[in-house]
């Protein structure tokens, strides 16, 4: 009874109004054009006749939930994975190029992490830029990237990982660096007294010192490595992925279809973001860290 109070509840709640504030923007986005199309028929229909028709139509200005439902179950229950119509095949597409991004700013990010903490000069030097890195909005960088790859020859999987690591590279940075500082002045100090080498005081202290913001960082960077994948997909008119899904449903007008693809993202996101914290955890656990 206690965990149904305390966290079902709350959740449930939540939902719950989320769906009530939908369903009423559904009819009043929607109600316009039921009203037009009944007054280019010459009729005069009322609120109760235009109310179910809100839910109904084929391309909503807001789709109703189960519309999306419906959609989501038919582009991956109903359709074959290898379907160019199935979400899941259009996933796969965008996951790809997810994690290769994702992977190389990891390590990307890890790196520049450990030669800032190292070399003050580097500190005082590269930090500054990094930051000023991700000052560039994503939507201008993206078509440049694209551009500049294809000039050389250089297409497909790939553009779309760059703009992912540009993206996933940043809170790594961010969050080793804090993380590899974190020690204290006397926990540095105990090290000297032990004769550490700096390669000692590294693996021994820094690092393990380190885990909690990497993993942190880590949640954050797969996330948004997945957006930067969609939008890598956007300026190439891609055939594949599900930033070409958005696109093809804003092309014609397929407003479920849209909503369709965002929920998916949203999905894959969860699932990554989850995998990474069990991940956290067990690592944190062989580290004899509490629960």
């Amino acid at each position: 009874m206690t965990l149904f109070r305390d966290r079902i509840l709350p959740v449930l709640t939540v939902i719950l109004a989320i769906l009530v504030i939908w369903h009423l923007f559904v009819v009043y986005l929607n109600a316009p054009f039921v009203r037009d199309q009944a007054a280019r028929a010459g009729q005069d229909i009322g609120f109760w006749h235009v109310l179910p028709q809100t839910f109904a139509q084929e391309r909503p200005v807001l789709p109703a939930p189960h519309q999306i439902i419906a959609e989501l179950w038919d582009t991956t229950v109903n359709k074959a994975i290898t379907s160019k119509r199935s979400l899941v095949y259009h996933a796969g597409i965008t996951l790809s190029a997810t994690l290769l991004g994702f992977g190389i700013g990891t390590v990307l990010g890890v790196v520049l992490a450990i030669a800032i903490v190292h070399n003050r000069a580097l500190d005082r030097s590269l930090m500054p830029w990094v930051i000023a890195s991700q000052t560039i909005p994503i939507l201008a960088i993206a078509p440049m990237i694209i551009v500049v790859l294809n000039s050389i020859n250089i297409s497909g999987l790939l553009p779309k990982a760059l703009i992912s690591t540009y993206l996933s590279f940043f809170p790594i940075v961010v969050g080793m660096v804090k993380g590899l500082r974190s020690p204290e002045a006397i926990q540095l100090d105990l090290m000297r007294t032990y004769n550490a080498t700096p390669q000692q005081t590294f693996w021994k202290l820094r690092w393990p010192s380190a885990m909690p913001y990497l993993f942190t960082s880590l949640k954050i960077a797969v996330a948004i490595s997945l957006v930067g994948a969609i939008v890598g997909e956007l300026p190439t008119g891609a055939v594949a992925g599900l930033g070409a899904r958005l696109l093809s449903g804003s092309y014609y007008g397929q407003t479920v279809q849209i909503w369709a693809a965002l929920f998916m993202a949203a999905a894959v996101a969860a699932i990554l973001v989850s995998l990474v914290g069990i991940a956290h955890r067990r690592v944190l656990k062989r580290m004899g860290a509490r629960p």
